[in-house]
């Protein structure tokens, strides 16, 4: 498996993305979006992960806007002080824009299937991804604010899963029965995780908890197998 950074010239300028390469080059692609701590080690070790798997894996720098680059972690006061001031300033749409552009540039490497994955900022850019692209199929983990754009999801035409973590602590069970209740299949599957809280997939998380992690990763490793290959 071997990675590269790649430049992407989107509608406003031009950002990074870290790509995994998987061993079979004509595989599909997964747009891997970021979390509100940047494109780190967490997010580079699921692109390489998804290689290993046998996907191609672009993680854009969504922040490029606010500071091209950055890489922090969930272990210090300090780094999720700088995190939450990210996520607050961010711009959901110009980062929806950003993905496009990303999409784009997938397609134009040779893939023809290309599907998308994100987590905590990134499970929501996933489902707002599935709204307003033609990404192929979209996996969101424990997205922030979904439940304030339900109104789009008559524009998706692409399957579709989220997974809910039923004691997370930004989004309430309001937002997630509004979810619920809103998201139906055939296009949309939703799996909720009893006791589980944000970010239960993140390895080495406070949150972490292995064997639901390992149930949502197989379960949205058998998603992108169905859809993708």
């Amino acid at each position: 498996m071997a990675s590269s950074r790649e430049t992407i010239r989107g509608k406003d300028g031009s950002f990074s993305a870290y790509v995994a390469a998987p061993k079979n080059k004509q595989a599909p692609s997964i747009l891997v979006i970021q979390e509100i701590f940047g494109v780190n080690q967490v997010m580079r070790d699921i692109c390489d992960s998804l290689a290993e798997e046998g996907y191609w894996a672009v993680c854009p720098d969504l922040f490029w806007r606010i500071e091209p680059g950055i890489d922090i972690t969930d272990k210090t006061d300090a780094e999720w002080e700088k995190a939450f001031h990210y996520f607050k300033v961010f711009n959901v749409d110009k980062g929806v824009e950003d993905i496009g552009a990303t999409l784009a540039w997938i397609r134009a490497q040779g893939s023809k299937k290309v599907g998308a994955v994100g987590y905590c900022l990134g499970g929501l850019l996933a489902y707002l991804t599935a709204c307003r692209t033609d990404v192929d199929c979209s996996v969101g983990y424990y997205g922030v604010g979904i439940d304030n754009y339900l109104g789009e999801a008559s524009r998706v035409k692409k399957p579709v899963l989220l997974h809910i973590a039923e004691e997370d602590g930004f989004v309430n069970k309001e937002s997630q029965a509004k979810m619920k209740a809103a998201l139906k299949p055939p296009l949309f599957e939703l799996h909720s995780y009893p006791g589980r809280d944000h970010a239960f997939a993140r390895e080495g998380g406070k949150n972490y908890n292995a064997a639901d992690a390992s149930t949502a990763n197989r379960r949205t490793l058998d998603f992108f197998a169905k859809h993708l290959k």
